[in-house]
């Protein structure tokens, strides 16, 4: 599962525009390339993501598949030697800033928290616990 799709990307980028971010010879759009920086973007929101929720996140809420897009059109950008357009380097930096304030806890999302699935704080580690004294000090002191 995705957040974002090649169609999400076309809807914000012309087609001449991806053949160029995407092919270096300019014939077709690279749907590998394009793949890859959807595959991406979905690496960076699960990172944010992972320590309060379980991913891929479900369901995918609205705002992540804009973010998924911004980076992973700032990805193909990234590509190219020339300068990127400054509002795509803006997206991508108020896409960043976001998931930083999901993986703060500052944004919440509808989603299944981490701990809820059994992960999170103490997923993989050891839990530890003890009984209650038998012997405490009430109790030494009858003696």
């Amino acid at each position: 599962m995705t957040y974002s799709s090649k169609s999400d990307i076309q809807q914000q980028l012309d087609e001449s525009v991806l053949i160029q971010l995407t092919d270096p010879d300019g014939a077709a759009v690279d749907e590998d390339v394009v793949a890859r920086a959807i595959e991406d973007a979905d690496a960076t929101i699960n990172v944010y993501c992972q320590e309060l929720y379980l991913i891929p996140l479900s369901p995918v809420p609205n705002k992540m598949r804009q973010v998924g897009v911004d980076i992973a059109i700032y990805k193909l950008y990234s590509r190219r030697d020339d300068t990127m357009p400054e509002p795509r380097r803006d997206n991508y930096k108020d896409a960043i800033k976001f998931l930083g304030k999901v993986s703060e806890g500052k944004i919440k999302l509808k989603c299944q928290a981490a701990k809820e699935a059994g992960g999170g704080e103490y997923s993989g580690g050891v839990i530890v616990s003890s009984r209650k004294k038998v012997f405490d000090t009430d109790t030494m002191d009858k003696y």
